[in-house]
């Protein structure tokens, strides 16, 4: 056992010493390779194409000579195909390519060579070689790719419906290099077969088979043939149908089983498919000529009244030149209607899932409504109402004064000449029931405690002040803006009393003296804790 192990690795060591010496023979192959030539070069036939070589690196190495060798890719004979010498200039040797091949600028630094009307069997290896001094030669190698774009073509094999599998299809990729590759796709259940052979000019054709059962239910079906190749932008696709013919199938409908006596245009139809389309439809009874209650025209039947006579077999045949189809249908005639069907329990169901959908929609609907108008109304206005209208009542003043004496002192009591105005709710009460009270110029205030008796002008003299604020319009409220204040007329001056002629001390006649005086409607006043 230890002799075995022995000998493999051995063998394990050789194999990697190998491996190892080869790779450093490829680097330093690459590495001293001096001449510069394209790696691959692609044409298409009838193209005129460029080989480029040079030998920029050539130091102190003396270049004698270049030649071009052509190597075919079918293993044939190299040829010489061009040679350039300083001395002696181009030569042209006797080979495939004579007459259209040239170099572009003679000379060692640039021995480029272009190749006119390249055909098919130019393909091959291309091989720059300088003989050098004392070096020996030195070479490059550009390999030639010529490219045909084939014709892809693409048919339907009609068949007809068996049981063994046949050929429904057939794609053709043709004269084409390099060569296509050719697939199928489709939903249908068979198998593809590819072939290939020699084309025109040293081309390829690529051919593929499609095969399958042929069943009357696939006729018609789609099925793709794919075709790629490299001289291609993209991949071809070709669409077919298949072409399967059969012998009609037939199939009567309308017939629902409740014929009664009385019964009126009772309907049958014959549907059949076939291919080729069939070209004759016939409707016969079993039980001999057709009645007279029924017509007939082309594929449908009609009974116009039941009764007993089409208590029969119906059978209707269809034809085309594979066959014949037929179907029939066995009619029973009966006395009473059988009882219609009600709706089915999914119908129900589905009736009533609806009807609960909708009341749900309309129920919600129903509640964003009331939420938006309760929103609404809920919203503060945004504008300041005008103040009421006075009319005639029991805010109105009389027109006249009367010289009136004070019966009560006014001490305590002070008159607002300049205030802001108001917006006058005389005829309004607060919220817990009680009067709310304005003087002259539309200011609110508590009772002032005079009464009209206690003035001293006449009642017949007009006054001179504004009774109440006059009326605004909506317009001198624009939005939440302050109220503007209205031009005021300075208050006249107030009269002196006249002497009491009451010697006593207390100048309130009244037996039962109130603190808070109950004054006449239309006095005016502010009290101390009123007074800003």
């Amino acid at each position: 056992m230890a002799r075995d192990m022995s000998k493999y690795f051995s063998d394990a060591t050789k194999n990697c010493v190998f491996a190892v010496a080869a790779l450093f023979l490829v680097i330093q192959g690459a590495a001293s390779q001096r001449v510069k030539v394209q790696p691959e070069v692609v044409s298409y036939p009838g193209e005129t194409i460029t080989l480029r070589c040079t030998f920029p690196d050539q130091g102190e190495i003396q270049l004698t000579q270049v030649s071009w060798i052509w190597e075919p890719t079918n293993e044939g004979e190299r040829d010489n195909i061009a040679v350039y010498h300083p001395q002696f200039g181009a030569s042209y040797p006797a080979s495939p390519f004579t007459g259209r091949v040239d170099f572009t600028t003679p000379s060692l630094d640039n021995p480029s060579i272009t190749i006119k009307d390249v055909k098919m069997t130019d393909e091959g290896n291309y091989i720059c070689e300088y003989a050098t001094y004392p070096s020996g030669n030195e070479q490059g190698t550009t390999a030639l790719v010529i490219l045909a774009k084939p014709k892809n073509t693409a048919s339907i094999v009609s068949v007809i419906a068996g049981e063994k599998p046949v050929v429904v299809a057939t794609c053709m990729s043709a004269n084409g290099k390099p060569p296509a590759q050719v697939s199928w796709v489709t939903a249908l259940t068979g198998n593809a077969t590819t072939a290939s052979g020699p084309g025109e000019d040293s081309t390829v054709t690529v051919s593929s088979e499609y095969r399958m059962v042929p069943r009357p239910r696939d006729n018609g079906k789609d099925l793709t043939c794919i075709v790629n190749q490299r001289a291609q932008e993209k991949a071809q696709s070709i669409p077919l149908k298949l072409v399967i013919e059969y012998p009609p199938q037939v199939n009567i409908i309308g017939y629902d089983n409740n014929w009664y006596v009385g019964r009126t245009n009772v309907v049958l139809t014959c549907e059949a498919t076939a291919n080729p389309v069939a070209d004759s439809v016939v409707w016969k009874a079993m039980s001999g000529p057709m009645p007279d209650t029924v017509q007939v025209k082309n594929k449908v039947l009609t009974v116009l009244k039941v009764d007993d006579r089409v208590n029969t077999t119906f059978v209707c045949e269809v034809k085309n030149r594979l066959g014949v189809g037929k179907d029939q249908v066995t009619a029973v005639v009966r006395e009473k209607r059988l009882p219609g069907k009600g709706a089915t329990t999914g119908s129900i169901i589905g009736a009533i899932i609806g009807v609960i959908v909708l009341l749900a929609i309309i129920a919600t609907a129903v509640v964003m409504i009331r939420k938006h108008r309760q929103s609404k109304d809920d919203t503060p206005p945004n504008y300041k109402p005008p103040p009421p209208r006075k009319t005639g009542g029991s805010t109105e003043m009389t027109s006249s004064r009367e010289n009136v004496t004070e019966s009560h002192p006014l001490s305590n009591l002070y008159y607002e000449t300049n205030g802001e105005p108001v917006t006058n709710l005389d005829s309004y009460h607060d919220e817990d029931g009680e009067p709310r009270y304005y003087d002259n110029a539309g200011h609110a205030g508590a009772p002032s405690g005079l009464d009209d008796s206690g003035l001293d002008y006449p009642r017949d003299e007009a006054v001179d002040e504004p009774m109440y604020s006059s009326p605004v319009d909506e317009e001198d409220y624009p939005g939440n803006e302050e109220e503007p204040r209205g031009m005021e007329e300075e208050p006249e001056p107030e009269p002196e009393p006249e002497p009491n002629p009451n010697p006593n001390p207390n100048p309130n006649p009244n037996p039962n003296p109130n603190p808070n005086p109950v004054p006449s409607r239309g006095d005016s006043f502010m009290s101390p804790a009123m007074y800003v």
